[in-house]
């Protein structure tokens, strides 16, 4: 009976183990988007998150929602300064996520700072 218990429990956490791995190391897509970085926030009560979102049309009608991992400092440090600025943000989608990550399965891992098409900033 302790050795079937046993063999369940290592099956079970295998497959937890598995899941995980799969989550974090297989995208689902990436690319590009761009927009009006409009909201850039740590957010979450005991398990705070970076989340974020950026406008890709005039009236603000396209919204993308994203996510940063905490492991991300330099474009945490990124998006904090570009506030309000028209940006390009590179990610990659996963096929889930888990609390601690983030709300979104839209992770951004480069940003950078881009003429905005619409307005001309000079």
């Amino acid at each position: 009976m302790k050795k079937i218990l046993g063999i369940i429990l290592t099956v079970i956490v295998l497959m937890m183990v598995s899941w995980y791995a799969f989550l974090y190391f297989a995208n689902y897509s990436d690319g590009y988007r761009s927009g009006e970085l409009i909201k850039f926030s740590h957010k979450g009560f005991l398990v705070k998150t970076w989340e974020g979102e950026i406008s890709q049309g005039i009236s603000g009608a396209q919204i993308f929602s994203f996510s940063v991992m905490d492991k991300e400092d330099e474009v945490i440090k990124k998006l904090q300064e570009y506030q309000g600025e028209y940006v390009k943000l590179k990610y990659e989608e996963k096929f889930g996520t888990f609390f601690f990550w983030g709300d979104t399965k839209y992770f951004i891992t480069e940003v950078s700072l881009e003429q905005s098409p619409h307005f001309n900033r000079n």
